[in-house]
Formats: structure tokens, sequence, C-alpha cells
């Protein structure tokens, strides 16, 4: 059974990744609009950002 900081611990990590990533996203999204000719870049700059933390996250669950 998990104990209550354990259980908090965990909703903080999930809710931190989910505001990186969406952080990430909002801003390349926001950088495509100015630059649409570097798309292609912003796009692969941001998944590999987002599968970082999304990465991290999953490490910080499991390790909790």
């Amino acid at each position: 059974m998990m104990e209550i900081p354990t259980i908090v611990g965990a909703g903080l990590i999930v809710i931190g990744a989910g505001l990186g990533i969406g952080r990430i996203g909002g801003s390349a999204m926001d950088a495509i609009a100015r630059q649409p000719e570097a798309s292609g870049k912003i796009q692969t700059a941001m998944l590999i950002a987002a599968a970082l933390i999304e990465g991290i996250g999953f490490a910080a669950l499991f390790a909790s």
C-alpha cells in the first residue's frame, strides 16, 4: 500500500511533466508561427525535449 507522501509526490511529478511538455508545445507553436520555414527543425527539437521530460518523469515515478 502506498503512503500519502508517495502518492502526493507521484502526482506532483505527473503535473510537472505535463506542464513542461505543454509549455514546450506552446512555445514550439509560437516559434513555427513566427518562422514557418523552420518548422521541421522546431518540431524535431520539440519532440526530443518532450521525450526527455517524459523519460525523467517516468524515472522519477518508479524511483518514488
